[in-house]
């Protein structure tokens, strides 16, 4: 049983809203595989797809587009097609979009950026957060740079957990290791937070929903919420709002786990009898 397995149930869990970003489809180290799994557990109302879901940069200098990658599509789809509504908003990797924003195809959307009401009456700004790096607006050249080298880091990532899964070990994110040890890296995406916080409070908002800088997280900043889808290159996170309106932080190297858990659980059980 591969890891994609383990993490689906055989049951939909009815839930109100997904949001997932930075997909990067088109791209060798998207897990493409683990993504279709997840989205398969859920029945949902909405899916906010928050920017960077098919990276433009890189379809740009070659096609890279396996099987797996159609398939996150043709699941998307399905849903839409059952009665989910899909709302695509773009990011700087699919910025080749924004031209269209606005579109609306059935239950699929295009946009910018757009508001968000939670079962609980809470209101958030979904947005993909490019807009508020500094980097990315003034200086692309060093955007494309840094690209590069985290494409280097997310090599060495790819054959590290090719290693850890032939030894029976989880997934688990170097580059994600990495963030939280380099002082640059902390220093950007508390700079990153309190940006995009400030615009919520300028616009009298209760939170925001981002991607972008590949950093899962549900935290008050700035006096507002602060949540972030991560991604599905590295960390594997997403965010489920609850029919209740609580909202969720989805990490597979946890939903994998908590599996692992209760399969060894299991036959001790069984044992015991």
């Amino acid at each position: 049983m591969t890891s994609a397995q383990l993490a689906t149930p055989s049951r939909k869990q009815r839930v109100r809203t997904l949001w997932i970003s930075d997909v990067h489809l088109g791209t060798r180290d998207c897990q493409a595989e683990h993504l279709s799994a997840f989205l398969k557990r859920y029945q949902a109302d909405k899916v906010y797809l928050v920017g960077d879901i098919i990276d433009g940069w890189k379809l740009r200098g070659g096609m890279y587009w396996p099987q797996a990658h159609s398939n996150v599509i043709r699941r998307l789809l399905t849903m839409s097609k059952r009665g989910t509504e899909v709302i695509y908003v773009t990011g700087n990797h699919d910025e080749f979009l924004r031209r269209y924003s606005k579109l609306v195809l059935g239950n699929i959307q295009l946009v910018d950026e757009v508001e968000h009401v939670t079962a609980d009456g809470r209101r958030f700004l979904v947005i993909h957060g490019d807009q508020f790096d500094v980097i990315t607006r003034y200086h692309r050249w060093l955007a494309f740079l840094g690209d590069s080298a985290y494409e280097f880091t997310l090599t060495l990532n790819r054959w590290l957990n090719h290693w850890r899964a032939k030894y029976g070990y989880g997934y688990w994110s170097l580059s994600a290791y990495l963030k939280h040890k380099v002082k640059s890296a902390v220093n950007f995406i508390s700079d990153f937070e309190e940006a995009i916080a400030h615009e919520c409070v300028k616009r009298g908002l209760d939170g925001v929903v981002c991607g972008h800088i590949h950093h899962a997280e549900i935290r008050q900043v700035g006096g507002v919420e602060y949540l972030n889808c991560g991604d599905w290159v590295e960390s594997c996170t997403a965010l489920i709002e609850h029919l209740d309106g609580n909202i969720e932080l989805f990490r597979l190297a946890d939903a994998h786990l908590k599996a692992q858990q209760v399969a060894v659980e299991e036959p001790a059980s069984e044992t015991l009898a």
